[in-house]
């Protein structure tokens, strides 16, 4: 259905002062910093994950070699979605109207809604984290038991629920350093991030960025920060829908990605027998998680 004069009353009279509710600021690229950004050429995506080989034996004197297999251990899939909307104007309302470009401020909304889509599809991946989804080695992306082709399991849920704290932070770097690959073998990761909704940027400020650690009379420094143990600090995702949850992301490679299958194009046309004039926006992409190390999550207590 077109925008006609009927809903556009006031942009027909002189006399209105201002025209508003079309320029608020956005909340711009959340997601990146919890998404690597990759581009696809076609409709799906799928990563891999290998296994590598365990810890080598010792080789006795004149015994033969002992020669290890490796494996596939499961793959992740990236689906794309179309994400598309429009909006029509007929002839008349652009005639008419008193204050400037119709078509330039409604394409602006336009942009708006579209990347306001994006950037809850992002959240959307870590809001329903810890139930619900399950992705390529069948668990939830917040789970005590990815399991390892060794047996095991590696956790990147915080092993006792706890909202944010000097304590539960601490526990949560103590437990990225503790994971295994496929085989068993310690791996080098590292916390980069903590990323958490509004209403936790006051606790975030008071736990990362002070010298002495907070709420004690000991003088005691803040071991957080003296060590660098969160190197890029916090940062807020206003598409969080739990005040409670927070995230820790990780130096882990190839774990939640981004693809963008085809990029944000806009177009328009006219339509001949009636004279309105057609807008439209138009993008593919999928969200989604390959190796779910890259990212530690708690619920809250």
């Amino acid at each position: 259905m077109a925008i006609s004069r009927a809903q556009l009353l006031k942009e027909l009279l002189p006399g209105l002062n201002a025209l508003f509710g079309l320029e608020y600021k956005k909340y711009e690229q959340e997601h990146k910093m919890i998404f690597e950004d990759d581009s696809s050429d076609r409709s799906f995506e799928e990563e891999t994950k290998l296994s590598g080989f365990g810890a080598a034996p010792v080789k006795d004197e004149g015994s033969a070699i002992a020669y290890d297999n490796a494996q596939e251990a499961w793959t992740a899939r990236y689906a794309h979605e179309t994400i598309a909307m429009g909006f029509s104007l007929t002839e008349e309302a652009v005639e008419d109207n008193l204050y400037g470009s119709l078509s330039s401020r409604y394409t602006k909304a336009l942009a708006r809604a579209m990347a306001y889509t994006k950037q809850v599809k992002a959240a959307a991946i870590l809001n329903g984290g810890f139930s619900g989804t399950t992705y390529g080695d069948g668990q939830v992306l917040f789970s005590a038991s990815h399991p390892l082709v060794s047996g095991g399991v590696n956790s990147n849920l915080l092993a006792t629920p706890a909202d944010l704290s000097e304590t539960s932070l601490e526990a949560a770097v103590i437990q990225i350093g503790a994971w295994t690959d496929e085989r068993g073998l310690l791996i080098a990761s590292r916390p980069k991030k903590l990323v958490i909704p509004s209403a936790l940027q006051f606790v975030a400020t008071r736990i990362l960025e002070t010298e002495l650690r907070v709420s004690t009379a000991d003088n005691d420094i803040n071991a957080i920060r003296t060590n660098g143990a969160i190197p890029e600090g916090y940062g807020i995702n206003h598409y969080l829908t739990d005040n409670a949850a927070w995230f820790l992301t990780t130096d882990v490679p190839n774990s939640l990605k981004h693809f963008t299958r085809t990029a944000m194009s806009t177009s328009m046309d006219g339509d001949f027998d009636t004279g309105n004039a057609r807008y439209k926006a138009r993008e593919r992409y999928s969200f989604g998680v390959s190796d779910p190390l890259g990212i530690v999550g708690s619920a809250g207590a």
